[in-house]
């Protein structure tokens, strides 16, 4: 059932009449494509952004981002009205999220002849990680490790090619990207398990509380009905799943 819309909410979510949807592009699971005409990401995040400004009656503008710490960043700046990113305490301080659409796991890559069995061991003094800045799992990673050091990059291939020519001892990665990642360089396995489970979400800046209320309800609705599951069948992404209903 499509959520109902109330003035308020629309009000708060297309203020220029437009939808503008910050997109995470650096997310190569949601954003797999681009229109070779006009530039635009393509995607499940693109399409998540079209399907809601549909629902609401306004035209979509996405407005792309290099990484999800530029993006978050720009919450309350007017930049974008509805962000697509994980959802994560530190951003939550600025942003008022949904709960999740989708779920990723977060694991580690260890070269040849690491010593490294499983994902507990990494935490210890002299491991140095290599990893995207500011990705939601660096800030998960940032709250929880004690002994081991972060080695933050710009980037998830530039973290690939640090961890690569600095000889560090793991990197940390979404596992789909960790798969692809292990095909390159020859003898690192990735460590059974995960660390986490990036929770991709959709959000508003905080005070925008009637859009919040709408959104969440457009969410649930959206995994639901199956939308977010052929989603991910129509863009053909392995590595990811629907995120369950949200507990009430």
């Amino acid at each position: 059932m499509t959520p109902d819309l109330n003035p308020a909410a629309k009000a708060e979510l297309a203020p220029t009449g437009v939808l503008r949807a910050g997109i995470n592009v650096a997310n190569f699971l949601l954003v797999t494509s681009k229109d070779e005409k006009t530039g635009e990401p393509g995607g499940i995040a693109p399409d998540l952004a079209r399907e809601l400004a549909g629902r609401i009656g306004v035209p979509v503008k996405l407005i792309p981002f290099a990484s999800p710490g530029k993006l978050a960043d720009a919450a309350g700046s007017g930049v974008w009205d509805v962000a697509l990113l994980g959802a994560e305490p530190s951003r939550a301080e600025q942003i008022a999220f949904t709960a999740a659409y989708v779920e990723i796991e977060a694991g580690y890559l260890v070269p040849a002849g690491s010593t490294l069995q499983t994902i507990d061991e990494v935490d210890r003094a002299g491991v140095r990680i290599a990893i995207s800045a500011r990705s939601a799992y660096d800030l998960y990673l940032s709250r929880i490790l004690k002994h081991a050091t972060l080695v933050r990059i710009e980037g998830i291939d530039a973290a690939h090619r640090h961890f690569v020519k600095e000889g560090l001892e793991a990197l940390a990665g979404l596992k789909p990207g960790l798969v692809a990642n292990a095909d390159e360089f020859k003898g690192s396995r990735i460590l059974d398990g995960r660390f986490t489970t990036v929770q991709q979400a959709m959000g508003v800046p905080v005070k925008c509380q009637a859009g919040a209320a709408y959104l969440r309800q457009f969410v649930e609705e959206a995994k639901a009905s199956g939308l977010v599951a052929r989603l991910i069948a129509k863009h053909r992404v392995r590595g990811l799943s629907a995120a369950p209903a949200a507990s009430m």
